[in-house]
């Protein structure tokens, strides 16, 4: 693998793609301040010469632990009233990888999937295996109750009125992720979600799968994907972007775009985000909205929600 320069380092994060016209001035206003706290330490952590791993690990867990993000204390709920988490973490330098799906009483998701990543051979655990491996090895663990929120309850019981059929609805604010490119030249992607409202008990969406809604590979780029999983993981989005500039020499902006483009057509609602080997940065996406921010050492520090 040849060397790769060190000397442009970045870090893109999402939180979620979807149609935000419910969104009042004040929800914006704290989503905004919440990702621009995050992307200023996680640089800081590239700044001073740390992994990228470490820094999307940290990005993705402060979404977890917000309530405005649907990932970790903010999951949607299941047909069951349950919450049902998903993360998947991925380090480009030698495509190590670790993903847990279906877990309920695991704080952060995204640091269990580090671990997963770290300590054990394999790359993805899932429901009961996945917890009992992190209350082995020290992960935070809580009671279900963490995860409670009366607003989200509300939108499922208030789609489950509305519904003659069983199906699940994509969530304004939805799936968060982060990629980062460091000093080394190492890229690393992140990805966390709870999902759909009122899915099915045991579905999994792109969010875990690596190539779907993860991907990260040194010398090209990095992404994190959000929207309707089923299409990521037919489509293979977050691969597919990378592949598009490694085979056919695309830039970063045409492929993101060209693939988010693709998706709109056969119906596939959502976006992603992406960073190259020189931390150039793309934000593509096809419905109303998606929330994203970034800071390289080559640009200024931006946050979108439109």
């Amino acid at each position: 693998m040849p060397m790769i320069s060190g000397e442009n380092f970045g870090i893109v994060v999402h939180g979620g793609a979807g149609v935000m016209s419910t969104l009042t001035q004040d929800q914006q206003d704290a989503i905004k301040l919440k990702v621009s706290e995050t992307l200023m330490s996680s640089y800081k952590i590239l700044k001073n010469g740390g992994s990228s791993l470490d820094a999307v690990e940290f990005a993705v867990s402060e979404f977890e632990d917000s309530p405005l993000f649907n990932a970790g204390k903010g999951s949607v709920y299941t047909s069951n009233e349950t919450q049902e988490m998903d993360a998947s973490i991925m380090f480009g330098l030698d495509r190590s990888s670790g993903a847990v799906a279906s877990v309920k009483i695991i704080k952060n998701p995204i640091r269990l999937a580090r671990k997963v990543l770290e300590e054990t051979n394999h790359i993805f655990l899932v429901g009961d295996g996945a917890e009992s491996f992190a209350k082995n090895i020290g992960v935070d663990v809580v009671e279900p109750n963490y995860f409670y929120s009366e607003k989200n309850l509300k939108r499922l019981r208030k789609v489950k009125n509305k519904l003659t059929n069983n199906y699940a609805i994509q969530d304004k604010i939805g799936t968060v992720g982060a990629v980062a490119i460091d000093k080394d030249g190492n890229i690393s992607a992140a990805t966390s979600t709870g999902g759909m409202t009122n899915k099915m008990p045991g579905r999994v969406g792109d969010s875990p799968i690596i190539g779907s809604g993860t991907w990260a590979q040194n010398g090209v780029c990095g992404v994190s994907s959000t929207g309707h999983g089923e299409f990521f993981i037919k489509y293979q989005v977050a691969r597919e972007v990378c592949s598009r500039m490694e085979y056919l020499n695309q830039t970063l902006e045409h492929s993101s775009k060209n693939v988010i483009e693709e998706l709109k057509k056969i119906g596939a609602t959502g976006g992603l985000i992406a960073i190259d080997k020189d931390a150039n940065i793309s934000t593509p996406f096809n419905t109303a909205g998606m929330v994203r921010g970034s800071i390289t050492n080559k640009i200024d520090l931006s946050v979108e929600i439109y």
